[in-house]
């Protein structure tokens, strides 16, 4: 199990199952940047996400919704390459710090201090949804509903990209462990499988692997213990 923090944060952290690091946990964690050095506090993005926006001409410049936006390095590369990012996260800190990055990168985000299940999210808005790190902070109960909501976010055609903890990089608790002692431990690790079998019935899955580990100075973030997906709301489905 890494003890690494998750490069994301809760998604809806009032849920009395969900972990026990609430909103000013996150405050706490994402303004004291002087003693915490983890890799994602850093501007590099996801190895993944820019593999997906250099390489791959399937996915559609517009729209993209960044959940659990953390201090905006995702939706900093995906401004510079020509979507319009709504980021948001459940931490002002966090907040906070997106903002500055957006200005020093010189890119226009709109940044929102919010639960992603409190937004008035219009449906097929969207021609990306990408969560690097929060969805492993969802309580088992919170699971197909989260499901739902990206399903709905998206235009058809959309793409939905996730980055979440394997197996090794969670804290290996249950789902009957979590809902009984009502925490997640920092997070839950997923196998291929289940997220297979989760996200498999309403999206067409591209890819799925582990994140590829990148030293901290190669202008990306990768670590091992990550997964990868990258999937696809079908074209002919309806919002």
């Amino acid at each position: 199990m890494s003890n690494t923090p998750s490069p994301g944060q809760e998604c809806s952290p009032n849920d009395p199952h969900q972990s026990d690091r609430k909103g000013d946990w996150w405050d706490d964690f994402y303004a004291d940047r002087s003693k915490k050095t983890p890799p994602f506090f850093g501007t590099a993005p996801d190895e993944n996400l820019a593999e997906w926006v250099n390489s791959d001409s399937a996915l559609k410049r517009g729209a993209a919704l960044d959940i659990g936006c953390g201090n905006g390095r995702n939706a900093v590369l995906l401004a510079r390459v020509g979507f319009e990012v709504l980021g948001v996260d459940y931490s002002q800190a966090a907040i906070t710090w997106a903002t500055q990055r957006a200005s020093e990168a010189g890119v226009s985000l709109d940044l929102r201090h919010s639960s992603v299940f409190d937004l008035n999210i219009a449906p097929a808005t969207y021609e990306l949804v990408y969560d690097s790190g929060c969805f492993h902070h969802l309580a088992p109960q919170q699971r197909e509903a989260y499901v739902q909501l990206v399903w709905a976010a998206l235009k058809p055609g959309g793409h939905f990209g996730l980055v979440c903890f394997s197996p090794e990089g969670g804290s290996g608790l249950s789902d009957q462990q979590v809902l009984e002692g009502k925490t997640l431990g920092g997070g839950l690790g997923y196998t291929e499988a289940a997220l297979r079998d989760l996200w498999g019935p309403s999206f067409r899955i591209h890819s799925l692997r582990q994140m590829r580990t990148h030293a901290r100075d190669s202008g990306l973030f990768g670590q091992s213990f990550l997964w990868c997906m990258l999937a696809q709301k079908p074209v002919s489905a309806t919002a």
